[in-house]
């Protein structure tokens, strides 16, 4: 493995301005490395090698007339594939759009090209965004970069395998229950989701509207910091976008690094914790809210009654949401079509289409939501979700109210292994227990390396969240506490990953 692909954002930005190296090496040895590993991993759907090479040149060459677009301008990046890119098929891990081409390019992705961040590929992911494992792909699954017979987590597990893999520095991921942070958490990377309409939904393939958000998967904090000021911001194509400005979130982290917590209150929220959740798991939390105690931060606990219905609530909306959305995905205007024998009906075409389309996941939260959504069953179901939905940010409201910042662990376990709770959809949905809640009340969260567990010297996750619309206060602090775990571990956590041999 080359020190390029060892190297962090921020470190390979450094190096392209000082002229040490270029995008164009940057991104060959990305690529090489990509060719080494992931036969094995199975981070990407797909390599766009001659695009990637192509804007790595491009990036050479606006530095080499002083017109950089920005420090990441040259850094190559990865792409979850339920956002549009022009030109390069999206599928969504589902059979449904294999080979789909969109004419057009999602606000996220357009920013990286405007911020000239070469398109390494597009990253592996849950059909449609519904998983906790990356099991659920019609692509096949991703393997986890520190145990290759265990899941990297889900949904996006592509973008979250290829950080921590080294085959990309940085990685887009979406987040509708938890799906960056998840990720992140079993795989020792960072992922932030953004408050929600802080980066533009515009040409995400959606699976929930309310609940989805796209943000950063790095290695470090300053890195994903620096990366949201690239994809950030108001979309006049987004009606859920909010309209004002932000603060630079790469000033948050580099404040953060200095590690003092002095004068940060700090919620531990109790009802994110106790039986169920893997022994290892809490140890290394304890000791992350110990560290930020000795920081200067005050820690108290904070009760949040109504996340106990989170998982509940999250499982009657989302499938709901998704049902509505995937019935565009009806064979009569682009997609996978199959045509039954003989002279069949356009609703015969859209059955057998949707059946040979759609994975066993995505069928059961159709139904499920189509259930909820019925006549007689609204009102019992989603409506009373809806309305505990409420109660639920009225919980963040109240624990905000007294706190700066919220923490739990980002999972209940660490990586469990391939197939082990692929036929038990309860075992699965559980993962998201602890990062569901912030998608229902739209507030941003972080989850930053924890250290690792003892029953399976695993990687954990450190969740922080904070009010809507502040999310540099995640920022500030995931960055403390990465810099006051580097002092106690004397590097990042990657640094203590077995990597994977490069054939």
């Amino acid at each position: 493995m080359s020190e390029i692909t060892r190297s962090t954002a921020a470190t390979l930005a450094e190096g392209l301005a000082a002229g040490d190296h270029t995008s164009v090496q940057l991104t060959e040895a990305h690529l090489d490395r990509i060719d080494a590993v992931d036969g094995a991993v199975h981070a990407f759907l797909q390599v766009d090698r001659d695009g990637a090479l192509a804007d790595a040149a491009e990036s050479d060459a606006r530095r080499a007339r002083g017109e950089a677009r920005g420090p990441l301008d040259g850094v190559p990046i990865a792409v979850k594939d339920v956002l549009a890119t022009k030109g390069l098929a999206t599928t969504c891990g589902s059979k449904i759009l294999e080979g789909w081409i969109p004419p057009y390019d999602a606000t996220v992705v357009s920013r990286l090209r405007e911020a000239g961040l070469p398109i390494l590929g597009k990253t592996n992911m849950d059909e449609f965004a519904m998983g906790s494992s990356t099991e659920h792909s019609a692509y096949g699954p991703t393997r986890n970069p520190w145990d290759l017979d265990r899941i990297p987590g889900g949904s996006g597990g592509g973008s979250a395998a290829a950080v921590a893999a080294f085959e990309a520095p940085l990685a887009i991921g979406t987040d509708t229950g938890g799906s960056i942070r998840q990720p992140g958490a079993v795989t020792g990377t960072v992922g932030v989701k953004p408050t929600y309409g802080g980066v533009s939904r515009y040409g995400l393939v959606a699976l929930a509207n309310s609940l989805d958000q796209a943000g950063p998967v790095t290695r470090t904090v300053l890195d994903a910091a620096m990366l949201h000021d690239v994809i950030g911001g108001h979309d006049p194509r987004d009606s859920t976008s909010i309209q004002q400005e932000w603060p630079s979130f790469t000033e948050a982290a580099r404040a953060g690094s200095v590690g003092d917590m002095s004068g940060v209150k700090v919620g531990v929220i109790t009802e994110l914790a106790g039986e169920g959740w893997q022994a290892g798991v809490m140890a290394r939390f304890q000791e992350s809210v110990d560290l930020l105690v000795r920081a200067g931060a005050e820690v108290v606990e904070v009760s949040c009654p109504s996340f106990v219905h989170a998982l509940a609530t999250y499982y009657l909306i989302l499938p709901a949401e998704a049902s509505s959305n995937l019935a565009k995905f009806d064979a009569m205007r682009y997609g996978l079509r199959v045509t039954p024998d003989g002279d069949p009906s356009a609703e015969e075409v859209m059955r057998a289409t949707r059946d040979a389309g759609f994975g066993d996941e995505v069928k059961r939260r159709i139904i499920l939501g189509t259930y909820a959504l019925s006549s007689g069953y609204y009102d019992a179901y989603y409506g009373q979700a809806q309305k505990i939905r409420t109660l639920i940010s009225r919980d963040f409201d109240a624990a905000f109210a007294g706190v700066d910042v919220l923490v739990s662990p980002t999972a209940p376990t660490t990586a469990f292994r391939l197939g082990e709770k692929l036929d038990d959809p309860m075992a699965m949905y559980l993962n998201d227990l602890a990062t569901i809640p912030a998608n229902l009340a739209g507030v941003p969260g972080i989850s930053v390396p924890n250290g690792l567990a003892d029953e399976d010297g695993l990687p954990s996750g450190f969740q922080v969240l904070a009010p809507a619309l502040a999310d540099d206060r995640v920022y500030r602090v995931g960055a403390a506490l990465e810099a006051l775990h580097a002092d106690q571990w004397g590097g990042p956590l990657l640094d203590r990953a077995p990597g994977l041999e490069t054939k």
